[in-house]
């Protein structure tokens, strides 16, 4: 608990129903969507940058860590609190404060979701190219935090490539402002993209610029089904290779397939290795012609079913799937433990091969769901962590996974961030010279290490 004097200074600064500290209270702030759980000492729910460069004044005075946190949705423990402290929830802070339609350009606090500001910038015939799976319910500033993708990150990038700027308090309580309104801006150091990522060790961004792009005039889908998952993999390389850049290219294995055809019965074939979920946007003909060069790309590499929308039910049909497949394994066991490594494309098929390997040799169910368009592959491995036997085999298969990723020239996190899970592999990343570098940052911009501790280093 924190001491009654220091609560009295926070319920001052966030109001009566601000501040939370009942134990019923700081379990809902006790754990994310990954597997790990720690209680904080203190939940502080401010409505503005100033009250939370005031409780940071106070934090830093008394060295208690802080831990910045959204909806929750990380996968990866990077919002729990493993060395205790104030957990400040930035939920309340939801507004879109400026919109420049003609300008392009957004400026919104750090706690509106995703989805809903997706929602406001359509009506306006625009659209914000991140789309993380958990979009209905992850906030902004969270995917700033872990530099979140998502299913369209094939043509458009992840979150840094869609931040104009930010605003941001430093563990002293300083407020700063980085980056502006305009999309060319290369005055100094680049301190947008330095926030975007950090998991709240440097900073605790509470606004942001977002660039955002006119909605394009047509988009069309298809669902295509393999008897091998090999010829899908390969259909992945050999699609990017063609010259056509899809708006997305997703990938589900037999094991996610049947998992949410049990439980959602849309007349998935379960039958097939491997299914592709491909989409294009732009101009109507141009679309028309890549998903015909595409339909023939897939029969040619051995693809025994393909499905092409025409209109919006369709398209939505085509995608239910796909945004059911982490909450329907996850009905499998206790625990779904969803990894987020990344290879070059053209590794894809020599990587997903491995992940099978692995769970033979564990005796474990591994499910693959990947972004495979940029190579970012999401094994599942459904698991009860009451069961230290098996346990240890998923922990082990995560670290062979790991290694088999790095091997192939990839990495650990292509958008879930390093948090807790990831941090005893950081040295498959990261040598002593570029530890030190992160080291020297943090101690200058926290120098008594309050912000977020015991994640990543």
């Amino acid at each position: 608990m924190v001491e009654e004097k220091i609560a009295k200074e926070l319920r001052a600064i966030a109001g009566g129903d601000g501040y939370l500290d009942s134990r019923e209270d700081l379990l809902n702030y006790s754990y994310d969507s990954s597997v790990d759980e720690a209680m904080p000492d203190a939940v502080v729910l401010p409505n503005s940058t100033e009250q939370i460069s005031k409780i940071m004044k106070i934090a830093d005075r008394e060295k208690i860590p802080v831990i910045a946190r959204g909806a929750g949705t990380n996968l990866s423990g990077g919002s729990i609190a493993v060395k205790g402290g104030i957990v400040i929830a930035l939920t309340r802070m939801n507004a879109i404060k400026e919109f420049s339609k003609e300008n392009r350009y957004a400026i919104v606090e750090a706690g509106l979701v995703n989805l809903d500001f997706q929602n406001y910038a359509m009506k306006q015939g625009l659209f914000f190219p991140p789309d993380p799976s958990s979009w209905a319910v992850a906030t902004i500033g969270g995917n700033i935090a872990e530099n979140a993708g998502g299913p369209r990150g094939v043509k458009y990038g992840v979150t840094r490539d869609w931040i104009l700027g930010l605003k941001a308090v430093l563990a002293d309580g300083t407020v700063i402002q980085t980056g502006g309104v305009t999309f060319k801006n290369v005055t100094g150091v680049d301190l947008t993209s330095l926030f975007c990522g950090s998991e709240g060790l440097l900073g605790i961004v509470t606004e942001a610029t977002l660039k955002l792009l006119p909605l394009p005039p047509f988009k069309q889908s298809l669902q295509v089904f393999y008897p091998k998952i090999d010829d899908a993999s390969k259909t992945v390389a050999r699609i990017i290779g063609s010259g056509i850049v899809p708006v997305a290219l997703e990938l589900m294995d037999r094991v996610v397939i049947n998992v949410v055809e049990d439980a959602k019965k849309i007349g998935l074939p379960k039958d097939v290795a491997a299914m592709l979920l491909v989409m294009v946007d732009g101009i109507e003909s141009e679309c028309r012609n890549q998903v015909r060069l595409i339909e023939q790309i897939c029969k040619e590499e051995g693809a025994s079913r393909v499905a092409i929308a025409e209109n919006e039910t369709q398209e939505e049909a085509l995608w239910l799937g796909r945004r059911s497949a982490l909450g329907c394994m996850s009905q499998l066991r206790p625990n779904c433990l969803l990894e987020d490594v990344t290879v070059p494309v053209s590794n894809l098929p020599v990587m997903i091969k491995g992940i099978y390997e692995i769970a033979t040799k564990y005796n474990l169910t591994i499910g693959v769901m990947a972004h495979a368009g940029d190579g970012n592959t999401h094994p599942m491995i459904v698991t009860d962590k009451r069961d230290k036997e098996e346990w240890e085999r998923a922990e082990k298969a995560i670290g062979d996974i790991f290694k088999l990723a790095v091997d192939l020239g990839g990495t650990l996190s292509g958008e879930h961030g390093v948090g807790i899970s990831k941090k005893p592999f950081m040295n498959l990343i990261y040598g002593e010279a570029e530890f030190r570098v992160l080291k020297d940052l943090k101690k200058v911009l926290d120098p008594n290490g309050i912000l977020n501790p015991g994640k990543i280093m």
